[in-house]
């Protein structure tokens, strides 16, 4: 089942949106009304997603919070907030959100903007995980080959840049896709990459 943090400073709201993700959504929920209290939760629900108001009344706002986070655990995340300005909304895009949602919101409008990144979530993979470290994982090429991946460079403009044969770089994806248990086919080692950007 999928597990959601909501992390909102105003009771009232924290729980409106708790009763909104019950009734219309297979899920476990827990609220945070601090950021002290969203680091706890994190280390014991390990949630797959996470609803955050970026204005939380701490030294903090909620964008500061998620890019720490980001550094240790999967997660999607949704901000919801009043914040409406071009700035603020760039510095949220640079978290990679899968949604940014204004308030205030109605029922129509929280389930709209939660279901669409709902049918994205897998509880049974990797998200609600410790991130695990690439540094631990690849070498220094294969971390080069994913970020040149990233890029949508093909195999032989990869080639080109890192000075080596198209080959080799093949036998790189090979080993690549096996560390990460993926099928080589259907493009699944472009599609996680994509899916995990933050990490490479």
């Amino acid at each position: 089942m999928v597990r959601v943090l909501i992390i909102e400073d105003e009771i009232i709201i924290a729980r409106f949106i708790e009763q909104q993700l019950l009734s219309g959504f297979q899920c476990t929920t827990r609220i945070a009304v601090s950021i002290e209290e969203a680091k706890a939760a994190m280390a014991e629900m390990r949630p797959h997603l996470l609803l955050c108001d970026i204005n939380l009344n701490d030294e903090r706002s909620g964008i500061e919070l998620i890019t720490g986070l980001r550094q240790h655990y999967l997660f999607e995340v949704i901000f919801i907030t009043s914040y409406q300005n071009r700035s603020v909304i760039a510095q949220a895009a640079i978290t990679h959100p899968a949604n940014y949602i204004i308030k205030p919101v109605d029922e129509a409008q929280l389930f709209a903007g939660i279901q669409l990144v709902m049918q994205r979530i897998n509880p049974t993979i990797t998200s609600g995980d410790k991130v695990v470290r690439h540094s631990d994982l690849f070498n220094d090429t294969e971390r080069s080959i994913l970020q040149l991946i990233r890029d949508k460079k093909t195999t032989k403009e990869i080639a080109s840049t890192l000075y080596l044969s198209p080959y080799t770089i093949k036998n790189h994806r090979h080993t690549i896709c096996r560390k990460l248990q993926l099928d080589e086919g259907n493009n699944a080692l472009l599609k996680w990459v994509m899916q995990n950007s933050n990490y490479i």
